[in-house]
């Protein structure tokens, strides 16, 4: 399960990341969220040696949520080399979210 991080650690974890990163914008009361949680999870274990999977929280970081935009949960950033490459809002499929995945590595 992807582990959970906020403003402290959200530049060592993402922004100066060896490997791309997808960060998960979420809240615990997203409908949506819940359903994609388990999806990122497959995300994680299938392609742990490529990348890494972080979820933040918008009602803690709200702060880092205005930082990057985001207006609606889910929202799921693809950071590579330190910039936001894509972002994906909304629920998505298994199919989407891999080949998602897949074009932006």
């Amino acid at each position: 399960m992807a582990a959970r991080i906020g403003k402290a650690d959200f530049e060592e974890k993402v922004l100066q990341s060896d490997r791309p990163v997808i960060v998960d914008f979420y809240s615990d009361s997203c409908v949506a969220c819940k359903k994609l949680s388990p999806l990122l999870g497959d995300v994680e274990d299938d392609y742990e040696d490529r990348l890494y999977v972080y979820k933040v929280n918008t009602n803690f970081d709200g702060e880092l949520a205005e930082e990057y935009d985001v207006t609606a949960n889910p929202t799921l950033l693809f950071v590579k080399d330190g910039v936001v490459k894509d972002r994906s809002v909304g629920a998505v499929k298994p199919a989407e979210l891999t080949a998602w995945v897949e074009k932006n590595l």
